[in-house]
């Protein structure tokens, strides 16, 4: 597996990877409400923000995951279906926490219970919980916090 930041030319793999997921964790996690064409002009835009970093995890020479970063929150992290639990997501985000070691905040889905769990075995807890009336999709979510590690340095 190789880990590395996003090109622009690596916006519609990253799009069709959000879609795929996004299908395949229903009911884990509510419908997406765009289209994939939707998602991949959504994320080429992302990667090229200059307020967003992109990291994607290669196997094989292909895009098998990706995380989306601001300077404060884990704004995504999709593991391709086909890639899920072999430790991609969890390289992906100790990465996130490694490169934002004064903390980050995330939103995951209440429905989302693997996610919490992993985001909770890195030290993220939950500080707010809301009934989805603030997202598009209108389902309960969740932020989550990491506050980082108390002297400043991960492992």
């Amino acid at each position: 597996m190789l880990l590395r930041p996003a090109l622009a030319e690596d916006g519609p793999a990253i799009g069709a990877l959000y879609t795929a997921t996004r299908i395949a964790a229903v009911p884990l996690m509510p419908p997406a409400l765009h289209t994939a064409e939707e998602d991949v002009a959504y994320f080429s835009a992302l990667i090229v923000d200059a307020e967003h970093e992109c990291w994607v995890a290669e196997q094989d020479g292909e895009i098998a995951a990706f995380a989306m970063l601001t300077e404060t929150w884990l704004d995504g992290l999709y593991v391709h279906p086909s890639a899920q639990g072999q430790g991609i997501g969890t390289a992906l985000l100790e990465l996130a926490q490694s490169l934002r070691p004064s903390g980050l905040g995330l939103w995951v889905f209440e429905s989302n219970t693997p996610g919490r769990e992993l985001y909770r075995r890195h030290g993220f807890v939950e500080t707010e919980h809301t009934d989805g009336s603030g997202n598009e999709e209108h389902a309960p979510d969740i932020r989550m916090d990491w506050p980082g590690p108390p002297d400043g340095t991960i492992g």
